[in-house]
């Protein structure tokens, strides 16, 4: 079996996947939420001593799997410098004490395979990765074949939606909070204006956007949030609508994928799904408990990892915080 370890930024999980199955045989996380939304946000000096109170106790339960270990995995890049120092920290710990390899693994990987924890993976595949720190659309062929098409020039989707949520007073994570209130809201109330939509670049941006709202909020009354809510949740989805049209001209795909935190938006995953209708292709989506950060997707990348023997050693993994694909 393989022991994971997920502490990129404020979840901590560990997870024990078996190699010859893709079983799941232990998973555990522990949110940081209620910590973080005290202050509309992630503090990373925070996230860190959390880490380090959490990952000890999920460690324990997993004591009794210690004699079937074959290698541990950690997340090592990209992610918060002081929380994925925690995961790679307690990762050499446990390298040395039961003398297994280590692997690292990167955390943009791992949701593409959320896709596939207790599956066989199915490629080739376009993924469109939507998260708190990430917007990108890849193409991925195989474990080592992934190319980033396009991806966001400023702030990602899922930061968006938690800068607008904080915006509002709502909380934090903003994305579900601004999701519940659109529910009733018009999506036609307020015309923001659709970023890059007159430009040929295949990217993404949200900045733009993000200023528009914070003009609305600032004029509104607390009555017509959820109208603003409802129309920022519609034009930043079309967005992404728009660019992906854009880029399946250059490239239909047969298999699409939508991965990471902020895939858990049923209006994207409506709107996208209406998209691929036009083209024939097939949607796939991680259960939505694999959506967020977690050490299950971690241990079925390092699943094919340990096949290919793609170990690091303890004085080369390092933490790389803004590593991308």
């Amino acid at each position: 079996m393989i022991l994971s370890i997920e502490s990129s930024c404020d979840d901590s999980a560990i997870a024990i996947t078996e190699i010859a199955t893709k079983k799941l045989i232990f998973h555990k996380k522990i949110s940081q939420e209620i910590e973080h939304s005290v202050y509309g946000g992630v503090v990373p000096e925070l996230a860190a001593r959390l880490h380090a109170e959490a990952l000890p106790k999920i460690l324990e339960d997993c004591k009794p799997y210690f004699k079937t270990l074959k290698a541990v995995a950690v997340t090592s890049s990209p992610g918060l410098t002081v929380t994925l120092i925690e995961g790679v920290v307690m990762a050499k710990a446990i390298s040395i004490a039961l003398n297994i390899p280590i692997i690292g693994v990167n955390h943009l990987v791992g949701h593409i395979y959320s896709l596939f924890i207790e599956k066989e993976a199915i490629f080739p595949l376009t993924v469109l990765l939507v998260s708190g720190g990430h917007t990108q659309v890849m193409e991925v062929k195989s474990l080592d074949n992934i190319k980033t098409v396009a991806k966001s020039m400023d702030d990602s989707f899922g930061e968006s939606f938690d800068k607008v949520a904080k915006m509002m007073h709502l909380g934090y994570p903003g994305g579900p909070l601004i999701q519940e209130l659109a529910k009733d809201g018009d999506r036609k109330k307020y015309n923001f204006t659709v970023p890059l939509h007159q430009s040929p670049l295949i990217a993404f941006s949200y900045s733009g956007l993000k200023n528009s709202v914070r003009l609305a909020v600032e004029k509104a009354e607390e009555s017509d949030y959820k109208d603003i809510a409802a129309s920022f949740e519609h034009i930043a989805t079309a967005h992404i609508i728009q660019k992906l049209k854009r880029y399946f001209k250059e490239a239909t795909p047969k298999n699409f994928a939508i991965v990471g935190g902020a895939s858990a938006n049923l209006y994207l995953r409506e709107q996208i799904e209406k998209l691929l209708a036009l083209y024939g292709a097939k949607l796939l989506l991680s259960e939505l408990k694999y959506c967020s950060d977690n050490a299950a997707m971690i241990g079925r990348v390092a699943l094919e990892m340990y096949k290919k023997e793609m170990f690091s050693s303890l004085d080369e993994l390092k933490v790389c915080p803004k590593s991308v694909i």
